[in-house]
């Protein structure tokens, strides 16, 4: 984006701070605004009709929210650790977005880098085994924090094990079971607020080509 469009953006934006378990919004909220997540994590979930409910995603520093056309959220999102955002009115994003074309492609991007997400997470899902889904996860965010942060063999996870086996499909005796093995193993370390990644030719082994 240039340097006008962050100025612009600044001039609309309302800096909004949550502490750690507070909500943002929940689903069926009309979908006033369009936020992005300037620090921490917020965990995006939607209830199902049998009382279960579905983790479908983690957003971190960068990701916008609620760029979708609804008229409602579709899904929750709380706070997982203290969160920053900014928070525009839906209406007056959209017009600026629609007026600059440098905007328009960085938010393309980012609802690109959104499916290309979501599609991944549809494979974890249907085509692999429980090791294999964990192992995906645990790569794919230590992906996104290295965007942020640089690549670290430290990852922190401040989801629960609950939270991940929701994510994934799995129950939360899975994931643990998983995760204590791989500490065995000397694969990975618990470290307070995360993991750090031992031996990460191993770790990436357990994925199929």
């Amino acid at each position: 984006m240039s340097e006008d469009d962050i100025a612009d953006l600044e001039r609309l934006a309302a800096h909004v701070e949550l502490p750690t378990r507070a909500p943002l919004f929940h689903a069926g909220d009309l979908a006033r605004f369009v936020y992005t997540v300037t620090s921490g994590t917020l965990r995006l979930q939607r209830d199902l009709s049998d009382g279960r409910r579905q983790v479908i995603g983690f957003a971190i520093p960068g990701d916008f929210i609620g760029l979708s056309l609804d008229e409602t959220y579709r899904f929750s999102a709380d706070a997982l650790t203290a969160v920053s955002l900014c928070r525009f009115d839906r209406k007056d994003f959209t017009s600026l977005s629609h007026s600059r074309q440098s905007l328009l492609e960085r938010l393309h991007l980012a609802a690109t880098h959104e499916l290309t997400i979501a599609q991944d997470h549809m494979v974890v899902l249907g085509r692999r085994r429980a090791e294999e889904r964990v192992a995906a996860f645990v790569l794919r965010w230590r992906e996104r924090l290295g965007r942020i942060n640089g690549r670290s063999a430290t990852v922190g996870l401040p989801m629960s094990r609950q939270d991940m086996a929701d994510h994934l499909g799995l129950t939360i005796e899975t994931v643990s079971r998983t995760m204590a093995r791989w500490m065995r193993d000397r694969i990975i370390l618990d470290v307070p607020g995360g993991i750090r990644v031992l031996d990460q030719q191993r770790l990436a082994a357990i994925l199929p080509d």
